[in-house]
């Protein structure tokens, strides 16, 4: 089997006012990767590229081991769950008649795993979709992308805008979903927090170009917090310096823990900063 569940290289997608310009990104197998960026980043032109919804203007993208304009991929199809931030569901159906449209849509639908995440999920069989909170209706989604032997989830937004207990729980399922063999996740999303908790990888995009995709855990060693005055920091290599705060009362930057002097005190960046910082610094 291959390493990768999702290879992607020189990607591109280019629209009128917005493009997203030579993406290289990969997804091994067993992974959580988090897919992070401001709205109008790329994420969802992302996703819609990997499943071939949208005609990219270059690059070529692998899944699960078949370029995703092969006749293959159209059969692989059924061992990729998507939720997308938008679920096209007709309003007046049910959770019970989903779960019959899904078993018409695909060969491998387990009608029993569907009705137990329906359970699980403590989602109304007979409520119509349109009477559905916003977390009803990623239940409802990620239930089905469940239910029909997945191997890979592409995941969009599928965390925004719920309450903290449902994400909490959504969270797990997507991980204990991973840690499965020959298993993954690709989740987008703007809430970092969320993806620091779960994600094995963290790829960044800004503006519809990829600022990074490291380990997450390589990141938050690599990056810290510098406290300090403006004369202290004018000590500080300027290349290890990836953006600051200049207060009344000092300075806050994020720097590169491995140049900062012995009697420098940095402190733990969470990922949510080293976001920001980097993001505010690609804006520049």
């Amino acid at each position: 089997m291959d390493t990768n569940a999702i290879e992607i290289r020189g990607l591109t997608k280019r629209y009128k006012d917005f493009a997203l310009e030579g993406l290289d990104l990969d997804l091994p197998y067993g992974c959580v990767l988090g897919l992070v960026g401001e709205n109008g980043a790329g994420k969802s032109t992302t996703i819609r590229l990997i499943m071939d919804a949208l005609e990219r203007d270059g690059g070529t993208v692998t899944v699960l081991g078949s370029d995703n304009r092969s006749r293959e991929f159209l059969d692989l199809k059924e061992d990729i769950g998507v939720v997308l931030d938008e679920t096209f569901v007709p309003e007046v159906i049910n959770a019970k008649q989903m779960g019959k449209i899904m078993a018409g849509t695909y060969k491998n639908w387990d009608q029993a795993a569907y009705d137990g995440w329906i359970r699980r999920f403590e989602l109304p069989l007979d409520k119509k979709f349109k009477d559905y909170s916003r977390g009803m209706t990623m239940k409802l989604g990620i239930a089905a992308a469940l239910s029909h032997g997945a191997k890979l989830l592409l995941l969009d937004e599928a965390t925004g805008g719920l309450d903290p207990m449902v994400r909490e729980e959504l969270l797990e399922v997507f991980a204990d979903f991973a840690a499965q063999d020959g298993h993954a996740v690709l989740l987008s999303s703007h809430i970092v927090s969320d993806l620091e908790r779960i994600c094995d990888y963290i790829a960044f995009l800004h503006r519809g170009r990829l600022v990074l995709c490291e380990e997450k855990d390589v990141l938050l060693d690599t990056f810290g917090i510098l406290k300090c005055s403006r004369e202290q920091l004018k000590n500080i290599p300027q290349e290890a310096v990836h953006g600051k705060r200049i207060g009344n009362y000092g300075v806050e930057a994020l720097v590169e823990r491995a140049c900062m002097p012995r009697d420098a005190v940095v402190d733990r960046a969470s990922l949510e900063d080293i976001i920001l910082y980097l993001s505010k610094e690609e804006t520049k």
